[in-house]
């Protein structure tokens, strides 16, 4: 499998996208290398890390062992609340291209809104803007933003942003994000695409709802000979929606990319939407906030 296997999608400023990347939240320092090589060899080429997850030096030194050029490559970080403000931000910026090792990145986000404190979120992104008009990143984002918080920064800044990376998985679709992204040319983006957010925090021990073990993606992996996860992977890239799975296990990352060979119907497709419980697993971007928030990256 090569790039040739990996669809793209066209970015609001012309850059070309992958619809499949390797998510990399939570996963060790010392198996993040392992891991983002196991990727590019299946045949991703996109990766996404972020200041906050302690791991940029490993994706560096992998993308670099990998011999992949580093143009055929989509590397996204994100900066932490810890370096929101303009010139915070800056430093923030190339904290993250240190540690990678690299001149530049493909997309930079705000890794989430600060509601408390929405004036240094504006001021990050404004830095953001600088960093893309210098050639410091190719396109821009952010991550967690509600319709209100992307409608307040669209109306202080002048680059609307090609991506907002949300949770997004079949029992929390975001609809109607999703719609406002879709107005505005807005790539949603799925961390913890396969809902195993609801699994490593369940609202309730004794109760935990997994996306995997749902009918009808169980009984759609039967009819399509593919497993849940496949099942799920190719029900966002359905939507358009780029998903990012995690993991760290060879076999896992293969298996996530072989989703290229299948499609799902649209009756398919509307019986995953309708697992919908407006529910999110993850925290609610109104509660981010410094004090709530209190980690700091050191650059």
């Amino acid at each position: 499998m090569g790039t040739a296997t990996t669809p793209t999608l066209t970015l609001n400023n012309g850059v070309e996208m992958p619809t499949l990347g390797l998510g990399v939240f939570q996963s060790p320092p010392e198996e993040t290398t392992t891991a983002v090589e196991s990727a590019t060899a299946a045949g991703y080429r996109l990766v996404d890390t972020a200041a906050a997850y302690g791991n940029e030096r490993e994706v560096g030194e992998a993308i670099r062992l990998s011999g992949i050029d580093r143009a055929e490559m989509f590397v996204t970080t994100k900066l932490w609340i810890s370096d929101y403000g303009y010139d915070e931000a800056l430093v923030g910026v190339e904290g993250c291209l240190s540690r990678l090792g690299l001149d530049h990145v493909d997309l930079f986000l705000l890794h989430q809104p600060v509601p408390t404190e929405f004036e240094t979120t504006i001021a990050a992104y404004k830095a953001l803007e600088t960093t893309l008009a210098d050639g410091r990143t190719r396109a821009i984002g952010v991550s967690n933003f509600s319709e209100q918080h992307l409608e307040s920064l669209m109306r202080e800044t002048n680059v609307v942003p090609a991506v907002n990376q949300v949770e997004v998985h079949p029992f929390f679709t975001q609809t109607a994000l999703r719609e406002l992204h879709a107005r505005h040319a807005i790539v949603t983006e799925a961390w913890s695409p396969l809902g195993g957010v609801n699994v490593y925090r369940p609202a309730d021990p004794d109760d935990v709802k997994n996306p995997l073990e749902a009918p009808p993606i169980t009984s759609l992996a039967t009819k399509y000979a593919k497993t849940p996860a496949q099942v799920i992977l190719r029900w966002h890239i359905e939507h358009g929606v780029v998903a990012v799975p995690k993991s760290v296990k060879r076999h896992r990352i293969e298996e996530n990319f072989d989703v290229f060979d299948f499609a799902l119907s649209a009756d398919d497709v509307a019986s995953i939407d309708a697992l919908d419980t407006g529910v999110r697993g993850g925290p609610d971007p109104e509660s981010i906030s410094p004090a709530s928030y209190p980690f700091k990256v050191e650059n």
